[in-house]
């Protein structure tokens, strides 16, 4: 069984207490620095001063990385299928011969 941590993490100025699994918590902390290192740049970048729309900001930024990775995966995927099977057509041929 996984041993259970329990850990404080601050994301705009508040404390979040969480229970996690141990193995959790660099992926947890990496996370919270990085929302904290976004909120920083929005701030400056934008003069945005409330700290809701500032989260907003970031969630939207990250939701939009992850969706965009799922689109870039999916179309590698798709042209990997693509060079596979011109290669088995080209294998069958050959094989034929």
């Amino acid at each position: 069984m996984s041993e259970k941590l329990k850990i404080k993490l601050s994301i705009a100025n508040r404390v979040y207490p969480l229970t996690i699994e141990a193995h959790q918590e660099e992926g947890l902390r990496r996370a919270a620095k990085n929302i904290e290192v976004m909120i920083k740049q929005f701030e400056q970048s934008y003069s945005v001063r409330d700290k809701q729309d500032v989260l907003a900001m970031c969630a939207l930024q990250f939701a939009s990385q992850v969706e965009q990775k799922s689109i870039d995966k999916a179309n590698v995927n798709e042209h990997v299928e693509e060079k596979l099977n011109a290669l088995n057509e080209l294998l069958h041929s050959h094989l034929a011969s």
